[in-house]
């Protein structure tokens, strides 16, 4: 497979990091994830804001534009054959002598991992409650970071589970996160979701969620929520920006019978999506 090392096309097996890259050496780096459809990527422009914002407060000297990922992105689909394509975008502080610095990154890494990209979920999700609470945040709020050792031990936790979602809680018992996705609920035709407070990822489709809601005039609520009020949902879904809308079947092997908001967002989605592509290609 080929990928994006600092803007220069490589093979992966040929690429290089210095072993002084404070992204390898204290996890100082961010990351965004998306999905390349026709041309098109949707949401672009949430992710490289969320990305901008990120690195310039820890110090990083770089700036992305739409210009440069699109750019990127199509000669990485053409030298490795693919229509469709799974993106992480990379970007590590870059490299210094090892100890901890104040100083601004005057020279961050680029790198962009490409690898086809999955079929969308054919079934709804189980989520099954992790024991492993979701770890404090880094700053003031949540980073797409490099500091992803929570996930990593939360998965061991889950194990290969088929379609199956492992859901964190906070030490204080509330409802946070799915360990690669948000959590989402549905009660009496209201919409809920965990509050940034509980130290969860604003993620860029949970963005997407809300601002839906508030123009079709569904009731939605951003808080604190224990197992017990979870376990009384109508509906539950996830959000990422691989999968989309992910409609949950059960939680903690209790059925969930209902998919109605679940559906029409899906459909929402599906269609925004289809509409960015023609817009991409006009």
């Amino acid at each position: 497979m080929y990928i994006s090392v600092n803007g220069q096309i490589v093979q992966d097996t040929e690429a290089s990091i210095s072993p002084y890259d404070h992204g390898f050496l204290y996890g100082l780096g961010l990351f965004e994830t998306f999905a390349v459809r026709n041309d098109a990527i949707f949401l672009l422009d949430h992710h490289l804001a969320r990305l901008n914002v990120s690195v310039q407060e820890l110090g990083f000297e770089y700036v992305l534009t739409e210009d440069v990922v699109y750019r990127t992105v199509r000669k990485l689909l053409k030298k490795n054959d693919l229509q469709e394509a799974y993106i992480r975008w990379n970007v590590s502080a870059g490299i210094r002598e090892i100890g901890l610095a104040n100083e601004p990154f005057l020279d961050p890494q680029e790198i962009v991992y490409v690898k086809a990209l999955p079929p969308l979920p054919a079934a709804a999700k189980s989520l099954v409650s992790l024991k492993l609470n979701r770890n404090s945040i880094e700053g003031n709020r949540r980073y797409k970071s490099h500091h992803y050792l929570n996930n990593v031990l939360a998965k061991k936790e889950l194990g290969n589970q088929p379609n199956t979602e492992g859901l964190f809680y906070t030490a204080e018992g509330y409802a946070a996160e799915g360990i690669v996705s948000n959590l989402f609920f549905v009660k009496n035709g209201s919409v809920y979701t965990p509050s940034l407070e509980t130290g969860i990822l604003n993620g860029v489709t949970r963005q997407y969620v809300l601002a839906w809601c508030k123009k079709n005039r569904k009731k939605v609520e951003e808080g604190f929520y224990t197992k017990e009020e979870l376990a009384q949902a109508d509906e539950v879904f996830l959000t990422n920006a691989i999968q989309g809308i992910v409609a949950v079947h059960s939680v903690d092997h209790q059925s969930l019978a209902s998919y109605t908001i679940t559906e029409q967002l899906a459909k929402s989605y599906q269609l925004a999506i289809k509409m960015e592509e023609r817009t991409g290609n006009e």
